[in-house]
């Protein structure tokens, strides 16, 4: 059987403005979900990154 080793991802800790209009939405979202307002940014980032396009193909 494989062993289970337990990892803390390795995170940090940033300030950020954002409007108090979005912020509510991110809120209610997260709510709405269960989980964190940090996890829904987190994932919000993390799906952006990976379906932006590329700007190398538009030159």
């Amino acid at each position: 059987m494989a062993s289970f080793i337990p990892r803390k991802p390795e995170k940090e800790v940033i300030s950020m403005r954002i409007s108090t209009d979005i912020l509510a939405e991110i809120d209610n979202k997260a709510a709405e979900i269960g989980i964190s307002r940090n996890e829904l940014i987190n994932q919000c980032i993390t799906f952006a990154l990976a379906n932006m396009e590329d700007s190398e193909k538009d030159n």
